[in-house]
């Protein structure tokens, strides 16, 4: 078993991270480190504390030059960080000490790793938004077709009332537009630029580190928090909190649909099932497994990401080492799922004729609308009592509750058990949520 899924040749198929899964390399950051770096100069040498010219053969430099990250590997090994290598090998690579003196200057390694880190998330949410977007447009789609599609809704696995097909993929998309809706607020309140050297004081960044902080901000279209954040793990935990409700959402969507293709029940169609590898009869739901396996691991990543946000003191290796190895998975875990989702959302389709079939069986679907029905002209512990009698009764006989509640009471109204009459509001559901969606 390869150490992580999300970058396995094996496995990385079943679990797709797409072209984030680039962003989360080592490559990727070593260049974002040197972005950071590359803009802080920048923006001290337009303050005047480095030479002007020296700032921008960094910010060039910064541009240009290829820094191996296998070569950092052993000074982080020692150093707990990669920054000083990092620093070290640009500075030689500039081939110019007059000027690569200045680089890094005032700045910790926090500054760079944590400004760093949220380059990449942005890039991450902005580049994976727009593929939820999509899925939710497809989805809309769907809905509006299929907003008077009656089903049978569920309640603890079992028969409960109708619904629609349309208000079923509203139920699951409302929230991942409401995540959708949060996402620049989001960002405003957590993708912050760091700039507040080696204890969070700023005392080597000279009398205007605030100013060169929130130019840094600017530079880099990032936010300013107007303080330190060393170790106020709060937009991190953001981040991860929202990927993780978007997470949680299409994991319950699989488990839906897992039990919608099973075998007994039928009533969804999924493209490009998987196969077994001995029963050539078996369809198996492998991209709604998929989704409920990311939830579980979310699930773990989230935790750790809890107790790695308790740091002591100004700085806590242990913490912050933590948040690395943890971060990145919960980054690719959230795009797998929206990945796996979206290709799972293109590829199914409702098997509208086992969904209707399934109001014809024994089972009481329309056992609330009887029961209020009965409470018209009786209390309504009676009527309920009545209609739990006439269910019993019709398992005993083996008959529909419909055949049996008529011949008691045929002046029941016509279409009391007409699955179309029974949907309340699913289809304003279906429709709201399409039209909803349509416009983001």
């Amino acid at each position: 078993m390869a150490a992580s899924v999300f970058s396995s040749a094996l496995y990385g198929q079943l679990f797709p991270t797409g072209e984030i899964g680039r962003l989360w390399s080592d490559s990727a950051d070593v260049r974002a480190m040197l972005l950071v770096e590359g803009a802080l100069a920048k923006v001290q040498g337009a303050q005047g504390v480095i030479p002007e010219l020296s700032a921008a053969f960094i910010h060039r430099s910064s541009l240009e030059v290829q820094i191996d990250p296998a070569g950092l590997a052993q000074a982080t090994g020692q150093n707990g960080v990669s920054v000083p290598a990092l620093v070290t090998e640009f500075r030689k690579a500039m081939e110019a000490p007059e000027h690569a003196q200045y680089a890094h200057w005032g700045a910790t390694s926090q500054d760079i790793i944590d400004t760093s880190l949220m380059l990449r998330l942005r890039q991450t949410l902005n580049t994976q938004n727009a593929h939820l977007i999509e899925m939710l447009k497809t989805m809309g789609a769907q809905a509006k077709k299929h907003a008077e599609t009656p089903m049978v809704g569920r309640t603890y696995g079992q028969h409960a009332t109708p619904t629609s097909w349309g208000a079923v993929l509203a139920q699951w998309g409302q929230p991942l537009a409401d995540a959708v809706d949060e996402l620049a607020d989001l960002k405003a309140r957590s993708l912050w630029v760091s700039l507040s050297g080696a204890a969070g004081t700023s005392s080597a960044l000279g009398p205007h580190a605030d100013e060169t902080r929130a130019a840094l901000a600017e530079a880099l279209s990032l936010h300013d928090p107007g303080r330190s954040w060393h170790t106020d793990r709060g937009p991190v935990l953001r981040i991860a909190d929202w990927m993780g409700r978007i997470v949680a959402d299409l994991s319950g969507m699989g488990q839906s649909a897992v039990a919608l293709a099973v075998t007994e029940c039928q009533e969804m169609t999924l493209s490009g099932a998987g196969s077994s590898s001995t029963m050539p009869q078996k369809q198996n739901p492998v991209g709604p497994s998929t989704l409920v396996a990311l939830g579980h691991h979310m699930t773990g990543l989230r935790a750790s990401l809890q107790a790695a946000a308790a740091h002591q003191h100004q700085r806590d290796g242990a913490a912050w080492f933590t948040e690395w190895m943890v971060m990145p998975q919960i980054a690719l875990c959230w795009a797998a799922s929206i990945n796996v989702a979206h290709a799972l959302v293109g590829g199914w389709s409702p098997n509208t004729d086992a969904m209707i079939s399934k109001f014809d069986g024994l089972g009481g679907v329309h056992a609330e609308a009887l029961s209020f029905a009965l409470a018209a002209e009786m209390p309504r512990p009676e009527a309920q009592a009545k209609t739990k009698a006439l269910i019993a009764d019709a398992d005993a006989r083996n008959m529909s509750l419909a055949d049996v509640a008529r011949a008691a009471r045929p002046d029941l109204p016509s279409d009391l058990f007409d699955p179309h009459a029974g949907l309340g509001t699913a289809p304003a559901q279906a429709r709201a949520f399409a039209e909803r969606v349509n416009a983001l």
